[in-house]
């Protein structure tokens, strides 16, 4: 899955681990899903949408959409 996460979070000036913490999940975790090597649950997709005012849409996109 492809995701707007580095971009969103480098654009509020939060580290992994402060956009971690405001997530309530690792710093690891969010490495990981900004690498594409995690795939983050429903909740947590929810929740990170709701943190930058946007639809889960607009951060993650399914890797066969472009």
């Amino acid at each position: 899955m492809k995701n707007r996460l580095k971009v969103l979070r480098a654009e509020r000036d939060l580290t992994q681990a402060q956009l971690a913490e405001l997530l309530n999940v690792s710093r690891q975790t969010i490495n990981a899903i900004e690498k594409g090597k995690f795939d983050p649950s429903l909740p947590l997709a929810f929740k990170a949408a709701r943190l930058f005012g946007l639809t889960i849409e607009d951060i993650f996109q399914d890797e066969l959409e472009d």
